[in-house]
């Protein structure tokens, strides 16, 4: 009990940790791609946090199962560069000993997996692609940034901007073109600013600018001076884009036969399948040696983690090419995997060691 309660107390408290680590790592990277779309003008400044949200989610999955691996290696390595490692197995526990505890600490973090991987995600992915295209629609003139054109589809208008104050929504230098009734309108003014009616209708008041309608040379050609002017923005149709295979739910994943869809339904069922394998291989990696360093573990850890990874890619992409069914990849690369653990726990398990007594022979 008293190993049990060791163990898994220094898992929780070392899980945490890395998964709040994890977590800030992943949220400044998508808070730096976000804000440089906003910045880009493809989605508005106000979405960002929800659009932060949706994608967060999406990767849940993944964080987990890398926090999950990571977690029993460090734990583990730090007992075998303590010697408390060596405390246990004098005590009469051996390595097979470790699989009990470890499991029953990470049921709960597989069971999240399993989850995100077959629902969640899919559905964090589809309500980030509806938003995007809702908050497109409801609201073009939140994408104006600084020094950008504009164009606004549904009212067949052009909008740039030299800059725009973001506390009273003044705008400075403005230039507008159009197409109205068949004449090229294009409007410029000192400043304006960004209005909603009451009714929810958007419009750009502009100040102290000029107008100029039709064709220069031309008899339809006017120009017009104006102190006050305003141009309603009409709202842009929602677009009925397909849904990516990643935001397709896995029911429909699991009834359709296409090879794309087969290949999308392969990955999500290896994310928690290569999260337990993983979970498996970091017992027999955790050991430490000292005379090949105390980081040649993690390097080694880390090195199959990107074989494996890669591995899974490689199987996803030739089950969407129609070259193996998604039975036959599930099969073959974790089997592949399943099997080195096995190695891997021989070799720690032997007395002398299988790779050792290899080289002992050669």
């Amino acid at each position: 009990m008293v190993f049990r309660r060791s163990l898994v107390r220094e898992l929780t408290a070392t899980s945490v940790a890395l998964f709040l680590v994890l977590l800030g790592i992943l949220f400044t990277n998508l808070v730096l791609r976000l804000l440089a779309r906003a910045a880009g003008g493809t989605i508005a400044a106000e979405g960002i946090l929800a659009l932060l949200g949706f994608n967060a989610l999406f990767y849940f999955n993944i964080l987990l199962s890398v926090a999950l691996f990571v977690t029993v290696l460090l734990t583990l390595s730090r007992w075998y560069r303590d010697s408390e490692m060596t405390v246990w197995f004098t005590s009469g526990q051996g390595l097979t000993a470790w699989l009990t505890p470890i499991l029953l600490f990470a049921t709960p973090f597989l069971i999240a997996i399993i989850v995100l991987s077959l629902w969640l995600s899919p559905w964090a992915e589809r309500r980030r692609l509806e938003y995007e295209r809702q908050l497109e629609s409801r609201n073009e003139v939140a994408l104006l940034a600084p020094g950008l054109f504009k164009e606004f589809r549904q009212a067949r208008l052009v909008v740039f901007i030299q800059s725009i104050n973001s506390f009273d929504n003044t705008i400075r230098n403005v230039f507008l073109h159009s197409i109205d009734n068949g004449k090229d309108i294009t409007t410029v003014a000192r400043s304006g600013f960004l209005e909603d009616a009451t009714n929810g209708d958007r419009f750009i008041v502009l100040k102290e600018g000029r107008r100029y309608e039709g064709q220069p040379g031309t008899a339809e050609f006017r120009s017009i001076e104006f102190e006050s002017f305003g141009r309603r923005i009409e709202p842009a149709e929602v677009r009925s884009l397909p849904l990516s295979l990643k935001a397709l739910p896995t029911e429909a994943l699991i009834a359709s036969s296409g090879a794309s869809e087969r290949a999308e339904l392969f990955w999500r069922l290896s994310v928690p399948i290569s999260a337990f394998v993983l979970l498996l291989l970091a017992i027999p990696l955790s050991y430490v040696n000292p005379r090949m360093g105390r980081s040649f573990n993690l390097i080694a850890a880390a090195f199959l983690y990107m074989v494996y990874s890669n591995c899974l890619n490689l199987v996803q992409s030739v089950i969407a090419q129609g070259r193996l069914s998604m039975t036959g990849g599930l099969l073959v690369i974790h089997t592949l995997a399943i099997a080195a653990v096995v190695v891997l726990f021989w070799n720690r398990l032997s007395v002398t060691g299988i790779f050792n007594r290899r080289l002992a022979r050669a």
